[in-house]
């Protein structure tokens, strides 16, 4: 067996001013788990800070169009009884202390298809942006990107409550400024999966990347909380304080961010690590390293090159009908509960705020519960399929039984914030990350960024339809809303059934290896 080379870190002078100030008072370098932890830390609070501005608008929608109460419970699958805006004064009036008289030109009866619209834009244009931002991350200094979209997505959230103070109804100011703070978002997702996949090999990635994915949902959280609390003060500041919040964010982020192990002069002293620098070796023979951290010279991936790598199609087909779902939780959930009765009693847009936020709750849960059985049975696809199926009866549970008692209400959207939010936690981080690192790259890193992209992007597609159709059918009809998100878990689940036969066949396969049957053939890596 002949000896092995060993890798040369690439010291450089691209260090972040705060590491290098750190390293200063310490007197010596920082370790690779110190790293480790700041990349952890500062990506969390990063991408925590994207998700709470995102949310805000769902919570200031209840301010902006005080629409009529959800008087369709009844008839929980009939298309036919609509959301009548003519039904008698009286009751509108009944609850017009909670819900407010709105802002202008929300308020009026197409108030709710003019938010929808507000969602799509944004949508649309952070799908699109998502694309052009995977291709530039893997081609520039990820810390600087993800700094001026960081700042830029503040600047233009806090624009959108600048309006209320400037008293602005233009629908288009409200439509553009949040087009421009799409397209700042989309800068956040593939440049923080990237950077954490530079510094993490796939051992364990599932649960630790499910673990650390718990900011999309605390910030959804967070967001919905400040944002509730301030609406007492006017919607504006709902939209201001978390601008301000990311921006500064952004800045620490410009400060401590180490983007890949080469990019410190940082070398590995962890044997989990290894995997990601060292060869494999079969017999006597050496094959080439997962994934080059330390140093790789070659062209980033292309985009079509990308979406060649197997399991990238699907999974990002899934996304699209997962995020489809997700995000109409996300932009409409608040919305959907202030005008819905729960025990005979319409909550406030504060409380109804409150309350939402335990959904995400339940996706904190169901991301780390995901990437931990997919860990364990290393089946990412069988993993995120059965989360899309069980999330069907657990939407149906939710539309028809959440009004009953604040109780219920409460199980149920937990039940369906973890089976709705597992997948999608799922597929976004380790998914992403495993297929950046697929072993048809042959070693070569820099795909990670174009590949999350790829995928998320692809996701975000979906992401901006639902909401925008929910903007529609829910005018005539919630149930029919609920119906549109149960057949697209269906349709995500069915999406990766090729995948699942493939685990299955695997696991069979290793099963009957093991006994000494038959020996192991190799089955696609997904």
């Amino acid at each position: 067996m002949g000896s092995i080379e060993e890798p040369v870190v690439q010291r450089n002078d691209n260090k972040p001013p705060g590491i290098r100030f750190i390293e200063y008072i310490k007197g010596s370098s920082i370790s690779y788990k110190t790293h480790q932890v700041i990349v952890l830390t500062v990506t969390f609070f990063a991408y925590f800070a994207y998700h709470a501005t995102r949310k805000t608008t769902s919570i200031v929608k209840s301010a902006l169009d005080p629409q009529s109460p959800d008087v369709d419970l009844k008839s929980p699958f009939s298309w036919a009884r609509a959301y009548s805006h003519n039904r008698p004064s009286l009751e509108s009036s009944k609850n017009s202390w909670m819900l407010g008289s709105g802002w202008a030109p929300f308020n009026g009866s197409n108030g709710t298809a003019l938010l929808g619209e507000l969602d799509v834009a944004f949508l649309f244009v952070y799908a699109m942006g998502m694309f052009f931002s995977g291709h530039v991350g893997d081609r520039m200094d990820l810390r600087i990107f993800l700094t001026i979209g960081m700042v830029g997505t503040g600047l233009f959230t806090s624009l959108f409550g600048v309006g209320y103070w400037a008293n602005i109804h233009l629908f288009y100011y409200y439509l553009i400024v949040q087009m421009l703070a799409g397209l700042f978002q989309s800068t956040g997702w593939p440049s923080v999966v990237a950077v954490v996949g530079n510094w993490f090999g796939k051992k364990k990635r599932g649960l630790i990347m499910g673990i650390w994915n718990a900011h999309t949902s605390l910030g959804n959280i967070t967001g919905s909380i400040v944002a509730s609390l301030l609406l007492k003060y006017g919607w504006g500041w709902s939209m201001v304080v978390p601008g301000l919040g990311i921006g500064l964010i952004g800045i620490v982020l410009f400060l401590l961010l180490p983007v890949s192990p080469q990019s410190v002069g940082a070398s590995i002293d962890d044997e989990d690590d290894h995997e990601v620098l060292s060869p494999k070796k079969v017999g006597e023979e050496i094959t080439e390293p997962l994934l080059r951290t330390i140093s790789d010279d070659r062209d980033a991936v292309r985009f079509l090159d990308a979406w060649r790598i197997p399991g990238v199609a699907p999974f990002a087909l899934c996304l699209f009908f997962s995020k489809l779902v997700a995000y109409t939780f996300l932009y409409w959930l608040p919305f959907y509960i202030s005008h819905t009765a729960i025990e005979g009693r319409y909550l406030s847009n504060e409380e109804a705020g409150n309350l939402s936020t335990l959904f995400d709750v339940g996706g904190v849960v169901g991301g780390i519960l995901a990437g931990h059985i997919s860990d364990r049975l290393g089946a990412r696809a069988i993993t995120a399929a059965s989360f899309m199926y069980c999330a069907i009866p657990a939407l149906f549970f939710y539309r028809n039984y959440g009004h009953v008692s604040m109780t219920l209400n409460i199980i149920l959207m937990l039940i369906t914030g973890m089976f709705v939010n597992g997948p999608y936690a799922l597929i976004t981080t380790a998914v992403s990350a495993d297929l950046g690192t697929h072993s048809s790259l042959k070693g070569n890193s820099r795909a990670l960024a174009t590949v999350t992209a790829i995928i998320d992007g692809t996701g975000s597609i979906g992401a901006a339809i639902g909401p925008l159709l929910t903007g529609y059918i829910s005018s005539q009809s919630w149930s029919a809303v609920f119906t549109m998100l149960m057949g697209a878990a269906l349709i995500a689940g069915l999406l990766l059934t090729r995948l699942v036969m493939a685990e299955v066949a695997e696991k069979i396969q290793g099963s009957r290896a093991r006994e000494g049957t038959c020996p192991r053939s190799p089955v696609m890596d997904v």
